[in-house]
Formats: C-alpha cells, sequence, structure tokens
C-alpha cells in the first residue's frame, strides 16, 4: 500500500510539474518555484534527519551555495548555468571539511554546531567587503539567467526538485536506507553490525548539502541578486523543517506533502504577516513534534495499517 501511494504520489506531482508552465502565467509559476524549492530543501533536510541527526544549518549551505554561483560569475566569468554545479561543488566540499569536525557530535551538540556554523558563514560574508559587497550583497550585473523568462526558471527549479527527489528515492531503495535507519534506531547495534557510521553520515551530509547548495545556485541566478539577510534567511531552515515535520518524517512523500500545504500557506503569511510568518513556522513545528511526531503521511500509513489488520 506505501509503495503504491508513493508511486502515485510521483505520478501526481510529475503531472503537475510538466502541465504547469502550459496553463499558468508569471505569477503562479513564481509560486511555484518558491514552493518547490522549499520541497526540495525539505526533501534534502529529511534525508539527513533518517540517520538521527537534525541540522539547524539549511540555510547556511543554501546561502554558502548562493555566493559561490553569483560571484563565480562577478570574479571569474563563469557562464551563469556553470555556477551552479559550481554552487553544488563548493558547498559540498564544505561540507565534507566540516563534516570531518563535527560529525562525531550527536544529538543537540550537532544541532547546535550547525546552526553556529549558519550565522559564521552570513557574518564572513558580510564582512568581506570587497569580495563579496558586504551587507549590501552584490547583483549581476548582465541581469537574471535565461533573460528572465518565467517557463525557463521553473524548468530550472524543476530540475533542483527532480535531483533532491531522485537522491531521496535513491536512500529509500539503496543501502543507504538501512545503514542510516539502523544509526537512527540503536548507533551500538549498527556499529556491532559492521557499519561504518561516521562514513555513512559523511557521505549523507555531503550529499544532501551539495544538493542545498545547488538550489542556492538556482535561487540566486532566477533573481539576479544575493544580500547575506536573503539568502541566509531563517525562512530557509524554518520552512522546510516544518514542511517535513508536517508532512511526515522519514519518507520523500511526507515532505512533498507537507510542502504543498505549508507551502502555499507561507505565500499568503508573507503578504499578510510579513514581519511575523517564521513566528507561525516556529508554532507548526511545536504543535507538530507535541501531538502529531508522524505528521500527516504518518498518521495516514498508521491509519492503513489499522484498515488491513481488521480486514485480516
Amino acid at each position: 500500500m506505501n509503495r503504491n501511494l508513493t508511486r502515485l504520489v510521483a505520478v501526481v506531482v510529475a503531472a503537475l510539474a510538466v502541465t504547469l508552465p502550459a496553463l499558468a502565467g508569471a505569477y503562479p509559476l513564481q509560486v511555484a518555484r518558491n514552493v518547490m524549492m522549499y520541497m526540495a530543501l525539505a526533501i534534502t533536510w529529511d534525508m539527513l534527519l533518517r540517520s538521527g541527526q537534525v541540522s539547524f544549518g539549511i540555510a547556511g549551505l543554501f546561502g554558502l551555495g548562493a555566493y559561490a554561483s553569483i560571484l563565480g560569475v562577478l570574479r571569474a566569468g563563469m557562464p551563469a548555468w556553470a555556477s551552479i554545479p559550481f554552487a553544488a561543488l563548493i558547498a559540498g566540499v564544505v561540507a565534507f571539511l566540516m563534516g570531518l569536525l563535527i560529525l562525531r557530535l550527536r544529538s543537540m551538540y550537532f544541532s547546535i554546531i550547525t546552526l553556529a556554523l549558519q550565522e559564521i558563514f552570513r557574518i564572513v560574508i558580510q564582512n568581506l567587503h570587497e569580495f563579496t559587497g558586504g551587507p549590501e550583497g552584490v547583483v549581476l550585473q548582465q541581469g537574471v539567467i535565461f533573460g528572465g523568462d518565467a517557463k525557463a526558471l521553473y524548468w530550472l527549479t524543476l530540475l533542483g526538485l527532480a535531483i533532491a527527489l531522485g537522491a531521496s528515492f535513491w536512500f529509500e531503495k539503496s543501502k543507504f536506507h538501512f545503514a542510516l535507519t539502523a544509526m537512527r534506531n540503536n548507533e551500538i547495534s549498527a556499529k556491532s553490525s559492521g557499519i561504518n557510521i561516521f562514513r555513512w553520515l559523511l557521505v549523507t551530509f555531503v550529499i544532501t548539502s551539495a544538493i542545498q547548495g545547488f538550489l542556492g545556485g538556482i535561487y540566486v541566478q532566477s533573481y539576479g541578486f544575493a544580500t547575506p539577510e536573503s539568502v541566509f534567511d531563517g525562512n530557509f531552515t524554518l520552512l522546510p523543517m516544518a514542511m517535513a515535520l508536517l508532512g511526515g518524517i522519514y519518507s520523500t512523500v511526507g515532505p512533498i506533502l507537507g510542502a504543498f500545504l505549508l507551502g502555499l500557506a507561507a505565500e499568503w503569511l508573507k503578504l499578510q504577516i510579513p514581519y511575523g510568518h517564521l513566528v507561525v513556522y516556529g508554532i507548526i513545528i511545536i504543535l507538530v513534534v507535541l501531538f502529531m511526531p508522524q505528521g500527516l503521511y504518518g498518521l495516514f500509513r498508521k491509519a492503513t495499517r489499522s484498515a488491513d489488520r481488521r480486514k485480516a
């Protein structure tokens, strides 16, 4: 049943994604791009969470990728399209170096360190005035990639989501699933089973961080500018977390479901309470953790199993 539902969700999402550019105008496509961006970030956060490690540093790697992309164009003369995989490379390398130092930490210690590193990245970039533009940031002089064409930008963002989805499904169907689940359930038992915990964590951290950096590159090339406040915004941490928790963690379907529901709500909240919507995301996280830790998808699976048992 769960496999059938996963396939159904994948087909529905793919059908909507492919047909939307032919049906919608520029503004709906921009909203769709925002939802897809946060959905991809929620998926990458959940991928690392499957190991039991909770990261608060999504915006840190996202912002790092954004600056790597825009500075690659402005300072190194890269083509705009090449700066996006370059952003993934930089984020992945930084994650590898960070991982060597912090992935031996567990629980709240790892979470606090990732949050601190996010702030360190922001402060460093904010103070490198000559290179990064300082607090004022930098602007792409040649303009937005693809000349700002709404449909082309949509397909570019969809590519980022497809990469995140592909990686997540790969994690679910490969050895990653068994290794990460074993680590989350009981690290001592996982070690005794021969699982190299540090290696699996490092690979997972690098892959998810590289995707987050890739998404940051897409974001900055789609809007044509970067400032420390915009690309290291708390939205890029809190909203993906809230989406994954609302939809259901330890799965691919859960973050997709949460992103659809909360992503559309987020656009409305930004218009209604521009400076208070982060508070709403925080409240959602608290309520879900307290009263619905399995998320909507978890509740559905639980109800499905109960129905199957009654039929049996």
